[in-house]
């Protein structure tokens, strides 16, 4: 098999993950296929090891943690890539969604939102409509005598 040109997965610019750190396990998919179903194994999964990872700054790694931490199992995020038929396709897949998920960890926060008030417009005018709704369901209530 041809060695792969690409040094590791450039997650940024200035980021690059070496291929030393990322760990591939394949495994059969599920659902519909064809002759190759039972002996071809295209699911793809790329675990990278954050918390022991030396590519990062003790800064980045305290983003990636928090932004990730539902996703990581023991420091260790991994991601999933069986929607194509052929191993080296979801190979990419799968690198491909490792990079975005880094690099959305990664990217700084937005600006804070400045709190804002409704204007009064707003405020009368849903007052009216509730207004209006209660007396719609007012007049289908049985009469009560």
């Amino acid at each position: 098999m041809p060695r792969d040109p690409r040094p590791g997965l450039r997650v940024t610019p200035e980021l690059v993950v070496p291929e030393a750190e990322l760990a591939w396990r394949f495994s059969r998919s599920s659902g519909p296929g064809g002759q190759g179903v039972n002996t071809a194994d295209s699911r793809v999964e790329l675990s990278w090891d954050v918390v022991a990872s030396a590519v990062l700054s003790d800064a980045q790694r305290a983003r990636v943690v928090e932004r990730l931490g539902g996703r990581l199992v023991g420091g260790v995020l991994t991601v999933a890539a069986s929607e194509h038929r052929a191993q080296l396709r979801n190979r990419e897949a799968a690198r491909v969604r490792l990079a975005a998920l880094v690099a959305d960890a990664l990217a700084p926060p937005g600006p804070r939102r400045r709190a804002t008030r409704p204007t009064r417009g707003s405020v009368t005018r849903r007052l009216d409509a509730k207004k209006q709704r209660s007396g719609v369901k007012r007049l289908r209530r049985p009469p009560s005598d």
